[in-house]
């Protein structure tokens, strides 16, 4: 650090390196998939795609994300709620903050015996 307290620039190349790795190897992209023309209604589906990048290859995640839907010159944006999703993930915060209770439980009757 230097006199004000910032970042000295040598570490900051440091850090923007680091950075730009870490961008090259986890990347999230918005993608849309080929429109459908269904009577006055254009559908056009759109992802959310994560890319996690090893050195022998990747790991590609789609999930849906959106429809657009486009009638007469006004696009609506509707989301795509993946309830299983929120209920993986729900029950995994659930199984953490047992097992952190049950941890603490564990660590204070080990205290208490000693």
């Amino acid at each position: 650090m230097n006199e004000r307290g910032s970042i000295a620039p040598a570490n900051q190349s440091v850090a923007k390196g680091t950075m730009q790795r870490l961008k090259d190897r986890f990347q999230q992209q918005k993608v849309s998939g080929q429109s459908l023309v269904v009577h006055d209604l254009r559908l056009t589906p759109q992802s959310q795609v994560l890319i996690i990048g090893f050195p022998w290859g990747a790991w590609v995640w789609n999930r849906p994300a959106a429809m657009l839907v486009e009638q007469h010159g006004q696009v609506d944006y509707l989301p795509i709620v993946d309830r299983t999703r929120r209920i993986q993930l729900g029950l995994f915060g659930l199984g953490l903050v047992i097992s952190i209770v049950r941890f603490v439980q564990f660590a204070r009757r080990k205290g208490n015996a000693s």
